[in-house]
């Protein structure tokens, strides 16, 4: 199927936004189709795109796109329609004593923005287009979806199916590459999401500041995980094997890095290479286990690796079947642990998004903590250890997008909790309410009584007595 022209972008945004004015007000009824027309897409078909991300990653676990991109995103679609009649109802507010007594009333309407455009990354290229589409159907919206052009077989099947699903004024997906995004981003959307790195988070916010477009940004960067005091190693390592290799760390939330006690480090990293084993006995034609999305990628990872050793850290490789990596034909990477990392290390500086897990020492948790707080605020944080008042001390004095404790990644999976980050990890949110508020403008709705309010307040000129008095009033 061929890319959508650069050109063409504007007509089609122009287009959603007349059919938006021109069917305003819409019943909720709408919205609730609309969902249901998205679930419907990924409930009829999610084999066919599940078979999309496993041809565009060159091996992806069929099982692992169902639960990740199809199952979860239907599952949050029934969560919108859930909540939806609450969602959209007015917030009354209060309003100065006396004026309710003399009829006056103050609500918040949340209503629609008009046309918002999703930009998806590659990573969870279905769950990451549909995901925040709920919502903006939700909220009443139009939606432009770029998704990337890393997973053009994705791409092409969510164009396909989206068009037989949706009328273009309604929803439309455009394909293309760099030059097709950076017009996307350009447009004068009436909000712009975007998923992927800081990097081009940033790019993404600069050109949508000349339209002052507002932007809800999904970023990543690097997410750290503390081993505490009491903390179960065995459990911990499983799961951090698992939040770290499921769909090969390509995951903006994945843990970044451990921050481990000193006399622990060596248990942690035996606990997690036990995960690693059971979970994953092979690796090279397992298809539970994931590729590298691309050549460019699998060097990166690998330059990362290459960098850290030749500064003096030690690689461990997690290879349960003692597989040979080197000749095969493929981008799959086992895990490899870093130990011994330092600051000057990329894999220090730049988020790893794949299998390569530095390990970092301290003595004391105080420490660990202000490593957090001297870098930049990350999109998770995670916490193992069976002592509340430690946990609380490293929830307390660090700032992250969300946590989860005694677990990695799990706090995204609560569709009723906004997810999101913080500056370079973020901007906004989407999920529960607040998703729902994010996508939707919160309109003040006052209703003046007949009453002469500003005669009464002493508000109109010529000002006197009235005017003295009230201004005394409120000073005290």
């Amino acid at each position: 199927m061929p890319d959508t022209p650069p050109k063409s972008l504007e007509p089609i945004l122009q287009a959603q936004r007349r059919a938006f004015a021109a069917a305003r007000p819409e019943a909720l009824s709408v919205r609730r189709d609309r969902i249901k027309r998205a679930m419907s897409i990924l409930s009829e078909h999610g084999e066919s795109l599940a078979a999309a991300m496993n041809s565009d990653f060159g091996s992806r676990s069929y099982e692992g796109s169902m639960m990740t991109d199809i199952v979860s995103t239907i599952g949050f679609g029934k969560y919108c329609l859930k909540n939806l009649d609450h969602w959209a109802a007015p917030d009354k507010r209060s309003v100065r004593f006396p004026l309710g007594l003399m009829g006056a009333r103050a609500e918040v309407r949340y209503e629609p923005k008009g046309v918002v455009g999703i930009m998806s990354p590659w990573n969870f290229p279905v769950n990451l287009s549909f995901g925040p589409l709920m919502q903006v159907l939700a909220a009443g919206n139009r939606a432009m979806i770029k998704p990337s052009e890393f997973t053009p077989a994705t791409s092409d099947r969510m164009r396909e199916l989206i068009a037989d699903a949706f009328a273009e004024d309604e929803v439309t997906v455009i394909t293309g590459g760099p030059e097709v995004a950076q017009a996307f981003s350009s447009l004068p959307f009436d909000h712009l999401v975007f998923t992927g790195s800081t990097e081009t988070g940033r790019k993404v916010m600069e050109a949508a500041a000349k339209n002052l477009t507002p932007v809800t940004l999904e970023l990543g960067g690097k997410s750290p995980t503390i081993i505490g005091k009491g903390a179960d190693l065995t459990r911990a390592g499983e799961r951090i094997a698992l939040g770290k290799m499921l769909n090969a760390g390509q995951i903006c939330l994945a843990p970044d890095y451990l921050l481990v006690p000193e006399d622990q480090e060596e248990g942690v990293i035996a606990a997690v290479q036990l995960g690693v084993h059971e979970m994953y006995p092979t690796l090279l034609d397992n298809e539970d286990y994931t590729a590298i999305i691309s050549d460019k990628h699998f060097d990166r990872l690998r330059g990362l690796v290459d960098d850290a050793t030749s500064k003096g850290a030690e690689a461990i490789v997690v290879n349960p079947a003692n597989e040979s990596f080197a000749s095969a034909n493929t981008r799959k990477m086992p895990l490899t642990i870093l130990r011994n990392v330092t600051d000057d290390m990329k894999a220090m500086q730049e988020e790893i998004f794949g299998p390569v897990l530095p390990v970092k020492t301290y003595k004391a948790v105080d420490e660990a903590i202000d490593y957090i707080n001297d870098h930049d605020r990350p999109l998770g944080l995670y916490y193992f250890g069976g002592d509340s008042k430690e946990r609380e001390r490293v929830l307390d004095r660090t700032i992250s997008g969300g946590v989860t404790v005694n677990d990695v990644i799990f706090h995204i999976s609560v569709d009723d909790m906004p997810f999101g980050g913080v500056g370079p990890s973020g901007i906004g949110c989407y999920h529960g309410p607040e998703g729902f508020r994010e996508f939707s403008h919160a309109r003040s709705t006052y209703q003046q009584p007949k009453i002469d309010i500003a005669k009464l307040a002493g508000l109109k000129p010529p000002y006197g007595e009235t005017a003295r008095k009230a201004i005394e009033r409120e000073l005290k």
